[in-house]
């Protein structure tokens, strides 16, 4: 009906805004939170979406974890799907104000799984990999629903950010700079005696490294990340067809 359409419409206004997965860019935050005024069952609905995501994420972490012999983060109750468990607080009100958010790290002890020198990155890469499994699970039934209740159908859209949101997520993790997770595996091939200055060296600036990296993208036309959305669409037009 005109009411699904018009919701439809908006969604796809701020789908096509969504750059990576923390950071919305100014124009989309100003779309988020418009929306929120205009629509805000719609506004639920994708804030859902992304904390849904965020938790599918954490709790990887936290199973990986488990798997590999620790048990940290499931005596902190952080084996769940439960969003409430992975929120950040501050992260939330960051992501609802300005249009970067995070949750609460998984906590996990290294000296705890069974191998001290991939564990960590094998914990790292659990996350990621469930983003992509759900991206494609979301792609795929985008792909089967799109020609029954068409492209501009609610549903289908919900299914499109879900899945690009995933994608987005999977390859901002992969970035092998502290503290994302794919900063785990270069640690890891890292980790021998010759190279413990270039460890710590990225353990220790690497963070410094990603802000800067934020702030180039935010503030200037350089696009260091451009490319997240442009894969993540290609990956999903990929599982979708």
């Amino acid at each position: 009906d005109a009411g699904h359409r018009y919701s439809a419409r908006s969604m796809r206004d701020f789908f096509a805004a969504v750059k990576w997965p923390h950071r919305v860019y100014n124009g989309a935050t100003m779309s988020l939170l418009s929306l929120l005024f205009e629509q805000p069952l719609l506004f639920f609905v994708l804030i859902v979406i992304f904390l849904m995501t965020l938790s599918v994420h954490e709790a990887s972490h936290a199973l990986a974890g488990y798997w590999l012999g620790d048990l940290t983060a499931k005596r902190m109750n952080r084996l769940t799907l439960n969003p409430f468990a992975h929120i950040d607080p501050l992260g939330l009100i960051a992501l609802l104000t300005i249009g970067f958010g995070w949750g609460r790290p998984v906590p996990f002890n290294p000296y705890n799984l069974r191998s001290r020198r991939w564990g960590p990155a094998m914990v790292a890469a659990a996350g990621p990999l469930s983003n992509f499994l759900v991206g494609i699970a979301a792609s795929v039934c985008s792909g089967w629903l799109s020609p029954i209740l068409s492209e501009g159908n609610l549903l289908v859209i919900v299914l499109q950010y879900a899945a690009i949101l995933n994608f987005l997520l999977m390859l901002f993790n992969l970035i092998p700079i502290p503290p994302l997770d794919g900063s785990k595996w270069l640690l890891a091939a890292l980790a021998s005696g010759r190279r413990t200055q270039a460890v710590h060296l990225l353990e220790t600036q690497g963070p410094m490294l990603l802000i800067l990296l934020v702030l180039l993208d935010s503030f200037t036309s350089i696009g260091v990340f451009a490319w997240l959305s442009h894969a993540s669409r290609m990956l999903f037009r990929f599982f979708s067809a």
